[in-house]
């Protein structure tokens, strides 16, 4: 296995480059077609691999790009196409189908192709608020204002009606995870091999997938409808995403920094009271943040998106503090929840105040100054609690493709 430790997170308009390459190579195996376009016309790239004796196999399709924040699901799409080329994808010898971007827009706003910390990697941040992601979208939104990255991503999941959707998702700081529309015997043990093998912690207490079934550490299986929390920290309910639009979905998290406190079986002391302390945290920091809110404007496409962002990340988490101080705290729970959740607020204040920040430096807004020093002094803090190290980007690739054909292999 080579590992090319400079490589970086390619733009929509690399991706779309390189798997015209890919076809140029490969025209009996490979083909590249527009399946629709975003909210600003920009195309929705499709790549597609044939399969080797698939007799009928129905397909994979793989979705990069959900969230503008978390690039790196474009390089592991190329990755695998190439290696389904070189090696079948695995028994069964399915088609392949890779979504290159399914939010082109927001990849736009987010630039950051090789982030060297995390201030460098906030400074450039956008995370469109949930109604506008399309894979989020249909749990938020009447199906007559589902934006058209979500209809394209629908219409293909029709299309295709694929035997596995894998959705290829990050996290800034902590480690990985897979969350599971329902569960695949076996996967557990490939992915930890990988993880402990790239040096890269599984998350066994993941905010997002509180309370989930865990059939293996760092697996997550998403509750069926009515049958226990789809996700304790968020307003979407998973079960109405894109995700459960398939067969089988597996969206597999890796981290950019890692964490191994992430990782820490221990059993935390004081559950409660330490989410006491960190919604306490929370409420002080995004005030901080909604304090300088008022004096941001949209004044053009930019600046409006970026706030209606901010202004959707500083809506949750007032929700967010009642549950972690409700009579649902948790009484017992490991250290590794415990850290999942300090970093996921973190991460929020952070959210809100980086695209902030843009905004209010675009317009020469006094504040900004006081801003930067704020959110470099969190960034700072965010990474000397977590420990945090830096995963090269060719080695959150080569994660993420072992675990997709884990899963495949499997399923």
């Amino acid at each position: 296995m080579t590992l090319l430790r400079d490589m970086r997170y390619p733009t929509p308009q690399e991706l779309a480059l390189a798997a015209r390459a890919l076809v140029a190579e490969h025209p009996d195996r490979a083909g590249l077609r527009q399946t629709g376009a975003s909210r600003a016309g920009r195309p929705l790239w499709l790549l597609s691999v044939e399969g080797r004796g698939g007799g009928g196999t129905r397909p994979v399709l793989v979705v990069a790009g959900a969230h503008a924040n978390e690039p790196v699901g474009g390089a592991t799409a190329l990755e695998l196409a190439r290696r389904v080329i070189r090696d079948g994808g695995g028994g069964g010898g399915a088609d392949w189908h890779f979504l290159l971007c399914a939010d082109p827009d927001g990849a736009d706003l987010h630039r950051t192709p090789h982030p060297r910390s995390l201030l460098d990697y906030h400074h450039n941040f956008f995370r469109p608020p949930g109604p506008e992601q399309p894979e989020w979208a249909p749990s938020l939104l009447t199906p007559d204002r589902l934006p058209p990255e979500t209809r394209a991503l629908t219409a293909l999941l029709d299309e295709l009606r694929p035997a596995l959707q894998v959705s290829l998702h990050a996290t800034d700081l902590g480690g990985s995870w897979v969350q599971l529309t329902r569960d695949v015997p076996g996967l557990a043990e490939p992915f930890a091999k990988s993880a402990a093998e790239l040096r890269i912690p599984v998350e066994t207490g993941a905010s997002d997938a509180a309370g989930w079934v865990s059939p293996g550490p760092g697996i997550f299986v998403m509750p069926e409808t009515g049958a226990g929390p789809a996700g304790a920290f968020h307003p979407e309910d998973t079960r109405l995403s894109t995700w459960c639009h398939a067969g089988t979905t597996a969206i597999v998290e890796v981290p950019m920094w890692a964490s191994d406190l992430v990782d820490d079986p221990a059993p935390h002391p004081d559950p409660r009271g330490a989410l006491r302390m960190l919604a306490g945290r929370l409420a002080e920091d995004s005030g901080r943040v909604a304090g300088l809110r008022s004096g941001a404007r949209g004044t053009d496409p930019g600046s409006a998106a970026l706030l209606r962002a901010v202004d959707w990340t500083l809506g949750l988490i007032p929700r967010i503090t009642a549950e972690w101080t409700g009579s649902g705290a948790p009484a017992e729970a490991t250290a590794a929840a415990v850290g999942s959740i300090d970093a996921f607020g973190r991460r929020l204040s952070l959210r809100a105040a980086a695209m902030l920040l843009r905004v209010l430096r675009t317009q020469g807004h006094p504040a900004a100054p006081g801003l930067d020093r704020l959110m470099t002094g969190w960034c700072e803090e965010f990474a000397a609690r977590f420990q945090a190290r830096w995963v090269p980007v060719a080695t959150q690739v080569e994660h993420q493709v072992r675990t997709v054909l884990a899963t495949y292999e499997r399923l």
